[in-house]
């Protein structure tokens, strides 16, 4: 009795910490993204002219925040549904 309890009590708190774990990670990424949005267009403000060079560095940028984001979240879901 005592153990199904418990193993209940773990599977909750498993299932916790994944959704918990998930929101960082999409938290962190919204950050990143939004601070590497701010700076590429106070360097473009500055520079007009070097306004490609650092579009396209900041598209690789958050193309890769965004694969590290669905990392995370994939790995939350993984250990939600183990």
């Amino acid at each position: 009795m005592l153990s199904s309890v418990l193993l209940l009590a773990v599977e909750g708190l498993a299932l916790l910490g994944a959704g918990i774990g998930a929101g960082i990670v999409a938290l962190g990424a919204g950050l990143g993204i939004g601070k590497i949005g701010g700076s590429a267009m106070e360097s473009i403000a500055r520079q007009p002219e070097a306004g490609g060079k650092v579009q396209t560095a900041m598209i690789i940028s958050a193309a890769l925040i965004e694969g590290v984001a669905l990392f995370g979240v994939i790995v939350c879901l993984i250990i939600a549904t183990s």
